[in-house]
């Protein structure tokens, strides 16, 4: 097994279960059996085909957002906003989705909106990456502070033009049933945005692995200035880099708008970006990682609220079980990063022994 992987899984593996104990912990001071918690949070999880199927409904905005942030660190740039490009995502898909309403077939429809997202949540993307080529700006930065403007506009649209008919509630009407996107499993909520997210994942390695774009992104990613002295076009990468990031992100908006909640309310889903770059930093940003990481993100959604439901533990401590899994994830990174320049350093030693 490759050094690197083996690494890859075990540490991965360790920060899970380092979550996991540090929520075990919590649940004592609750005066909770951390043991039969666990077991309840496991065994729920597999406990009927809808509960099992959830897994899945909420892994896929997951996917969307994990891609999102990997695409861009490929490049060594870092897309912290895909909250933001989420909102617009779903603000794109709701509201052409109430425009269309039952004028369309589905077959005409679905990928109307489908297209609008995208080009939505790439063009809001697309705009951080312009910044950075013209003006040099840190993509962090601009990336973070989109999403509080994403949020603010879909706030405002809530409140007036895409508020429901009877102006009560900050949220739209709902969809027409011909906008749902189709379940495929009977009996569940299991949409075809998963599906779209799997094309999604495989997609984008076949482009990061197998095209010359893909390969020009991991060149900048390894040293931009080689890539430029190389005669890479640094600033349109950058510009591109964002405007797919972004599009990933916004595809979660509209599987959740059209495939879930079947409308836009205000504040739904706030910890999709954030719950995204751990996903990507668990799978290395790994396309295909990422799927299965968010799975495992999908899984402790699930198994964790039941856990609730059923030992009495509080909504608020799945959210710190989820962020304990996440903070050692992220940690997990510099650990990788310390092991590699150790095994690096004694193949160098190695190497000037044997030269002797």
């Amino acid at each position: 097994m490759n050094a690197k992987f083996r690494d890859l899984v075990l540490v991965n593996i360790l920060a899970v279960a380092a979550g996991l104990f540090a929520s075990g912990i919590l649940l004592l001071f609750l005066k909770k059996n951390p043991l039969q918690a666990f077991s309840v949070l496991f065994a729920s999880v597999a406990r009927d085909r809808y509960t099992f199927a959830d897994i899945f409904v909420k892994a896929t905005p997951l996917i969307f957002s994990g891609l999102a942030f990997s695409f861009t660190y490929k490049a060594s740039l870092f897309n912290i906003g895909a909250q933001g490009q989420f909102y617009i995502g779903a603000i794109a898909a709701v509201w052409v989705s109430l425009l269309v309403g039952g004028a369309l077939p589905p077959v005409l429809s679905l990928p109307l909106v489908f297209i609008v997202v995208v080009l939505s949540g790439g063009i809001w993307g697309a705009f951080i990456g312009f910044v950075k080529a013209r003006f040099k700006s840190n993509e962090f930065l601009v990336s973070m502070m989109s999403t509080y403007v994403a949020l603010a506009i879909m706030n405002y649209l809530l409140r007036t033009v895409l508020m429901e008919t009877k102006g009560e509630y900050p949220q739209t009407d709902s969809l027409a049933s011909s906008l749902w996107l189709p379940v495929f499993i009977p009996g569940t909520r299991l949409h075809a945005g998963f599906l779209i997210a799997l094309a999604a994942a495989a997609g984008i390695w076949i482009l990061l692995y197998k095209t010359g774009f893909g390969y020009r992104i991991r060149v900048v990613g390894s040293n931009a200035n080689a890539a430029r002295l190389a005669g890479i076009e640094i600033n349109r990468l950058y510009v591109a880099a964002f405007f797919i990031a972004g599009a990933l992100a916004a595809c979660a908006g509209f599987t959740e708008v059209n495939g879930v909640q079947h409308m836009l309310i205000q504040g739904f889903n706030p910890n999709i970006g954030s719950a995204g770059i751990g996903i990507a930093i668990l799978a290395n940003a790994n396309p295909m990682g990422v799927v299965f990481a968010a799975i495992l993100f999908g899984a402790l959604s699930v198994g964790g609220t039941i856990m609730g439901q059923l030992s009495g533990i509080p909504s608020s401590i799945i959210d710190l079980m989820q962020g304990f899994v996440m903070v050692f994830v992220i940690l997990s990174y510099f650990v990788r990063a310390r092991l590699e320049t150790a095994r690096e350093k004694r193949r160098i030693r190695q190497a000037e022994a044997a030269a002797l």
